[in-house]
């Protein structure tokens, strides 16, 4: 097969379409022919070299995809070869075949067609895991995005919906914001252009977020603590901002607030598991009812992928940019 190499840490042109031996399922595991993978924040670290798959997985990028079963693992039960199916992946995604733990598997759900699917399991995850099981939103509540415009912003406004919160959001143009807007988003906040924390506190009649779903990491600590509203909880997820910044510890027991930080890719199996299921069981029947859509800004070929990468890069997309793997 082939798979998407990076021989060389670099800047787009470092990734290299190159044969690859096929992936093997061990026990437990099901190989799915990649029909498409999305580019995820992730696999741009991983291309520059500062995020490196955990030890003994799969060394190319691309942590989702959809396809199709092409073979089964030993101990596998309740999937079938031929399957159209969309994976959780720690890796591996941008490749014809990928090797793929069977509890982080997701049938294709109604509505939604093969290739557009790829752009669903890691956005559901995450939004679902930080936002419900570990910050617990709930109705009535105000959830603040950041980078509401992402694949993450645009699937968290949705789900957020969905279970009658209100969502506001950031961005960093009008035309973001506008789309954001489309999804549901009702406080829109040009980070360019305006202070999110006065912003919010204006919209809310000076209450804040009772939870915040942020991107940016350090550059945004101490903002986000004041966005707080009293209970409030901080789900960090990324640090396009930065590693290190500095806490106020007094304004967080005012707020009596608590602050997460988690990846998904660093996760155990189990805890994988569990979530995927809950994505089964919470989101997909939205999914399937239209009330949530994933949101494809472009595909392009998989052997291409240092344009898509040049896309993210830009900042320019809204939503998913997709990788379509060549079909034989």
């Amino acid at each position: 097969m082939h798979a998407i190499t990076i021989p060389e840490p670099g800047g787009p042109e470092a990734l290299v379409w190159a044969e690859v031996p096929d992936p093997v399922p061990a026990e437990g595991e099901a190989v799915v022919e990649v029909v498409a993978s999305a580019v995820n924040r992730a696999d741009l670290l991983q291309r520059q070299g500062f995020y490196d798959p955990p030890p003994g997985t799969s060394p190319y990028p691309g942590l989702e995809c959809s396809g199709r079963i092409a073979a089964l693992g030993p101990g596998v039960s309740g999937w079938s070869v031929g399957d159209e199916v969309c994976a959780l992946l720690v890796g591996g995604g941008y490749a014809e075949k990928v090797a793929v733990p069977v509890g982080q598997l997701l049938p294709v759900p109604d509505g939604v067609d093969l290739v557009t699917a790829a752009a669903l399991p890691e956005a559901t995850s995450t939004v679902w895991s930080n936002v419900f099981m570990i910050a617990h939103l709930r109705p009535g509540e105000t959830l603040l995005v950041h980078g509401g415009a992402s694949g993450i912003g645009t699937m968290a406004i949705q789900l957020a919906k969905a279970v009658g919160a209100r969502v506001a959001v950031t961005a960093g143009s009008p035309e973001k914001l506008a789309r954001c807007a489309e999804l549901g988003a009702d406080i829109l906040i040009d980070y360019r252009e305006q202070d999110f924390v006065e912003e919010l506190r204006k919209a809310t009649d000076g209450a804040g977020a009772d939870v915040i779903l942020d991107i940016v990491g350090a550059k945004y600590l101490d903002r986000n603590v004041k966005a707080l509203a009293v209970n409030g909880r901080l789900a960090i997820i990324g640090m396009q901002g930065g590693v290190k910044g500095e806490l106020n510890i007094g304004a967080l027991f005012a707020k009596r607030g608590a602050i997460t930080a988690t990846t998904l890719r660093a996760r155990p199996l189990h805890e994988k598991t569990a979530i995927v299921a809950a994505v089964r069981e919470h989101v997909w029947p939205l999914v399937g009812a239209g009330t949530v859509r994933p949101v494809v800004h472009r595909t392009v070929p998989m052997p291409d992928a240092a344009e898509a990468h040049r896309a993210v890069d830009s900042g320019d997309h809204v939503g998913k940019v997709l990788l379509l793997a060549p079909q034989r």
